[in-house]
């Protein structure tokens, strides 16, 4: 097997106006990203749509599986416009929103929100925080449609900011309107993906799943943690989730900067004890939207959520408007293959789940226990949907998963999961024992497997049946670059 560690932390990077030229975007694919967000909060939802149809164009000519993640705007409480653009408040002056759709534009005493709803969600004493907290307000008083505040510090104050409430308890729903429009829309471009936003309770993900089926799309669903709410739903959020996002954005300005670091190892160990996907994002190298290189603190940042678990980091105004998105996926790259080197992969079986109801997520059990304590050089799995490589990849080994599948979108879903590597690969009208032997060839022809090396071979007794995986085999590869037996489970 080649000496070249592979990266196993998977990079997902928002496309934008920097990535739009081709050779810009084959750039960025090539230095390492595994699924590219479209953030159909900004542009035209058609300027998203090209962009994908660029990167399904760009991807098939490297030869790379990359995934596309459509991301909701989701139920974003915003400030209105001002009349020249934006004020300077000053702390103690008495601010005033407005929620109405007739306020006429805003000034230095008042502005409208977007949420008509606001009065009702809000009391005297609460805490409001504009601009991810850059500007915040004391509410004194609610007066039918207005919320008469007092301002807390000073601070420029601008167009179409966004507004939390601290601490949460906000009532407006996660699936709105626009967002039904939008599901739409990417089942129309076979999103992989579909990112829902503020999302608060299981029932808010039980609705995105229904419009999305209603619309054709199989994608899996992400979940983006951002409210107080969620927090205190988290099991049932992840449980009704694919993929669970820890969106520190919102959720540090609404729980606060102090709890955050803690909030965000709580939500990488309750997806992967869930066995469910998870992703760290948000300013994760704000500083090379300018800068070539990245601070200190943030390669610490980065580093830690891979020592953490996480199965991929995400890039967001870096590489979607800013100066160097090539070098700050190359230095997110670089800094991924650094933690993982002194990530510790002794997994504890005995905190692993019992009471299995499933033969492939038994079968993924016992073949991590062996590549655990046997010295296995890499595991191969036959699968249909990319489940079987979920089931393995939350046990966070350092044993690559090479993960075969002929469907081309369960390839791009396992582009997403951490220590997962997918290949295409047709084993239809095949035994397993055929498709063992064809799979390895494979990986020994690219060099990535070698005489002498061990692997775990899964797959099912039915090949191309959902859920079937239900054999493991231990097979060591001769000198020819066959594969043979050790023994089978």
């Amino acid at each position: 097997m080649t000496t070249d560690r592979p990266r196993h932390t998977r990079i997902v990077a928002t496309l934008g106006p920097a990535t739009d030229p081709p050779e810009v975007l084959e750039a960025v694919l090539r230095a390492g990203v595994d699924v590219v967000r479209l953030n159909f909060s900004h542009g035209d939802p058609s300027a998203q749509v090209a962009r994908g149809e660029a990167v399904r164009a760009m991807a098939a000519k490297i030869g790379r599986e990359v995934g596309i993640l459509a991301d909701l705007p989701g139920p974003k409480i915003r400030i209105e416009t001002f009349a020249e653009g934006k004020v300077q408040l000053t702390a103690g002056q008495r601010f005033d929103l407005v929620a109405s759709l007739d306020a006429p534009p805003g000034d230095a005493t008042q502005v409208a929100v977007s949420y008509l709803e606001l009065p009702a969600d809000v009391a005297p004493g609460d805490v409001l925080l504009l601009d991810d907290g850059l500007v915040q307000l004391r509410v004194d008083a609610v007066q039918g449609e207005r919320i008469v505040t007092t301002v807390l510090n000073d601070g420029v104050l601008s167009n179409r900011k966004g507004l939390n409430k601290q601490g949460g308890g906000l009532s407006l729903g996660a699936i709105t309107e626009r967002d039904r429009e939008l599901i739409a829309v990417a089942a129309r471009m076979q999103a992989d993906f579909i990112a829902v936003s503020f999302c608060r309770n299981a029932e808010d993900m039980h609705e995105a799943r229904r419009v999305a089926k209603a619309h054709g799309s199989s994608a899996a669903l992400v979940a983006k943690i951002e409210r107080a709410e969620a927090i205190e739903h988290l099991a049932e959020i992840v449980d009704a989730s694919d993929v669970v996002m820890v969106a520190r954005g919102d959720l540090g300005v609404e729980i606060g900067d102090a709890e955050l670091p803690g909030l965000q190892k709580k939500i990488i160990r309750e997806a992967v004890a869930r066995e469910k996907v998870v992703i760290t994002a948000t300013q994760m190298l704000q500083s090379m939207v300018d800068s070539p290189i990245p601070t200190r603190a943030e390669v610490l940042d980065v580093a830690n959520a891979v020592i953490d678990g996480t199965d991929a980091v995400m890039l967001s105004q870096e590489t979607a408007a800013g100066r160097w998105p090539v070098k700050a996926v190359e230095a997110m790259a670089r800094i991924c293959r650094g933690a993982e080197r002194q990530f510790a992969s002794d997994t504890d079986f005995e905190k692993a789940r019992r009471n299995l109801e499933r033969a492939d997520q038994a079968i993924a059990m016992a073949t991590m226990f062996l590549c655990e304590h046997i010295g296995v050089r890499a595991v191969v799995a036959m699968t249909e949907s990319g489940g079987t490589a979920r089931y393995l990849s939350r046990f966070r080994s350092a044993v690559p998963i090479f993960a075969f599948s002929h469907h081309a979108s369960a390839r791009r879903r396992m582009a997403l999961m951490r220590d997962v590597f997918p290949m295409d690969y047709d084993s239809r009208g095949q035994t397993p024992r055929e498709a063992a032997r064809g799979s390895i060839r494979l990986l020994v022809e690219a060099g990535l497997l070698a005489p002498g090396d061990r692997v775990v071979f899964t797959s099912g007794e039915h090949m191309q049946t959902h859920g079937a995986t239900n054999t493991l085999r231990l097979l060591e590869i001769g000198a020819d670059g066959h594969a043979t037996g050790l023994g089978e489970l």
